[in-house]
């Protein structure tokens, strides 16, 4: 099943990812309850709830890791 993730609106068009590419369509062609972040199996056009929850999970994942990671040691400004 193709998929595809909701990346961002812009005004009456929805910016969406599919395998790794950037492509638009019409927001009124996605689902009334999409939503930035959504997951949407481009065979029925619905939200998929499963995957967008196990989206969501990993990024929750990789924000928690990202704050127990340490500063280098040192005195400098980037």
């Amino acid at each position: 099943m193709p998929k595809a993730t909701v990346d961002r609106f812009e005004e009456e068009v929805a910016v969406l990812i599919i395998e790794g590419r950037q492509v638009t369509r019409p927001r009124a062609e996605l689902p009334a309850e999409a939503r930035e972040g959504d997951i949407i199996d481009l065979d029925t056009g619905w939200v998929d709830t499963e995957a967008t929850e196990a989206l969501r999970a990993q990024v929750r994942q990789a924000r928690q890791r990202a704050k127990k990671k340490q500063p280098p040691p040192g005195n400098f400004d980037l």
